[in-house]
């Protein structure tokens, strides 16, 4: 299944037909939290509302989508040939008005034709329109297919970038553990021959070098959990294999995409907020980068 963005523009028209305006279709879509419909029917055609939101309602579930439909030839005067029953309607109409209002006055030829006009249009052009729209409709869907495939390419772009940072923090953590263990070590040691000699200057008894050692060791160790960032390379690999999974899956996944990006916005936070090398602060930053720039493209996915 493709993966569908909610950016896109379609539009068709029903056939030129004697007597009969063409009808133009044309849809927008940009995106939204939700499927947000807006209809713009002229006065003749609001009986098919129902209609069109269920076509809508039945090919898109996300993106604010607006429907506009417009006489072709809106600058000439296409006028139909009123038929007997029309001209009777009118005219019966016309006849029990006028026995309630006797003073109202009756119909002119510009208001009659104006009528017949109107009538011809809503009873000769609805199945036209359906069909019309139906057409503007499927439009929108490839449109929105085009954008979402390229979507979909820059996606897996940041998603092999992110791919590459981790591969290159990943050998950084036990080396960057290990320097900073040693540097504790190093510290506690220079501290320890310090006080030794201060004590020794003073006649005072040497610092007990074994118990405070293994106190240092044990600090040294708890140091070194605490700016251990494997955990969290893991977990953004996991993230990054389940966004490709959806990739490949497509449909509706819009909201998953957000909650996942949302994670892997946190885990680069971590790195970064968990680093004491210079290089994974590097690393973390040009996560961020990437991650940013994948947020701003899922906020337009189906």
């Amino acid at each position: 299944m493709a993966v569908y963005s909610m950016t896109g523009y379609a539009s068709a028209s029903t056939e030129a037909q004697s007597g009969s305006p063409q009808i133009v279709v044309e849809a927008r879509s940009v995106n939204g939290r939700f499927l947000d419909l807006a209809l713009r029917l002229p006065d003749e055609f609001r009986g098919l509302e129902p209609a069109l939101r269920e076509l809508l309602t039945a090919n898109f579930k996300r993106g604010k989508i607006e429907l506009r439909v417009a006489s072709g030839r809106e600058g000439e005067a296409v006028w139909p040939q009123p038929t007997h029953e029309q001209l009777n309607r009118l005219s019966r109409l016309e006849a029990s008005v006028q026995s309630w209002l006797p003073k109202a006055r009756g119909f002119s030829v510009n208001e009659a034709l104006h009528w017949c006009k109107g009538a011809a249009v809503a009873d000769n052009q609805d199945a036209p329109l359906l069909a019309a729209a139906g057409r503007c409709v499927a439009g929108l869907r490839e449109a929105r297919a085009r954008e979402g495939e390229r979507l979909a390419a820059m996606l897996h772009d940041r998603l092999a970038r992110l791919r590459d940072l981790a591969s290159q923090a990943q050998p950084l953590v036990p080396a960057v553990v290990a320097r900073l263990q040693q540097r504790f070590l190093d510290r506690w040691q220079e501290a320890v021959t310090s006080a030794n000699a201060a004590a020794s200057e003073a006649g005072a008894p040497a610092v007990p070098t074994d118990a405070l050692r293994d106190r240092a060791l044990s600090e040294a160790a708890s140091y070194a959990i605490r700016i251990d960032v494997a955990e969290e390379l893991t977990r953004l690999a996991s993230h990054i294999d389940e966004i490709e999974r959806l990739l490949r899956t497509g449909g509706e996944l819009g909201k998953r995409l957000d909650f996942l990006i949302q994670e892997l916005q946190r885990e680069a936070n971590t790195l970064g907020s968990k680093s004491s090398a210079l290089e994974l602060t590097n690393i973390a930053v040009e996560m961020k980068v990437a991650i940013e720039q994948m947020r701003e493209q899922v906020q337009n996915i189906e």
